[in-house]
């Protein structure tokens, strides 16, 4: 697939922005900043000034970069236009809010990891949700599982059960994360179920239906 060099251009930009915002802060920022939280907020790991406003936007332009050459040079040619956008666009409002969180923190605001890193991730499973039933099969994005790649069924079911699961956890961390529910504990059970229950879901599917009728 040809690469839109100025989506790829603009995406870049985008992830980069946090290091204007770094070098215009970096006389007010401390020298060792936090940069890991635990679940309930509180820091667990710290990294230099220089290594956070630089290394992190620089890092996950690399990671950015790397989605975009496997995504461009793919098989899966005909991906809804729509999602194909938002899995470009993970990387940089990754960039914006780890960059948000990490210089905020610095500067000495309570910036609420607990409950904006559920939000986040709650928003993007309910927005992946409603367009994984519309992934045909590939071997760059999905539920990719022998049984799910041998078989479009199998991988069409799979999805499409995948899609509501993630939907409904999205909207569960949501809910958990404004309500201040013990949002990172419950996000952390509702990732595992969204990716455990479709991936349970297709084996037993293919042991019922494709693996069964063989024999």
């Amino acid at each position: 697939m040809k690469i839109n060099k100025k989506e790829l251009l603009l995406t870049s930009l985008v992830c980069l922005l946090p290091l204007l915002a770094g070098v215009a802060l970096y006389p007010r920022l401390p020298e060792t900043m936090a940069t890991h939280w635990g679940f309930d907020g509180t820091a667990n790991g710290w990294s230099s000034r220089a290594a956070t406003v630089f290394g992190l936007p620089l890092f996950i332009l690399a990671l950015h970069l790397i989605c975009f050459y496997a995504e461009s040079h793919g098989t899966n040619r005909n991906m809804n236009p729509v999602l194909r956008t938002v899995m470009l666009w993970i990387c940089p409002a990754m960039s914006l809010l780890g960059s948000a969180l990490t210089l905020g923190t610095g500067l000495g605001y309570e910036m609420h990891i607990s409950t904006v890193v559920p939000v986040f991730v709650g928003l993007l499973f309910l927005i992946l949700g409603n367009y994984l039933p519309k992934i045909r099969r590939n071997r760059i994005m999905g539920i990719k599982l022998p049984w799910t790649l041998a078989s479009e069924e199998n991988w069409t079911r799979t999805h499409r059960a995948a899609g509501f699961t993630w939907v409904a956890a999205g909207l569960l961390m949501l809910l958990s994360a404004l309500l201040r529910l013990h949002g990172p504990t419950v996000t952390v059970v509702l990732l595992a179920l969204a990716v455990g229950i479709p991936v349970l879901y297709s084996y037993l599917y293919y042991r019922r239906h494709e693996k069964g009728g063989a024999q």
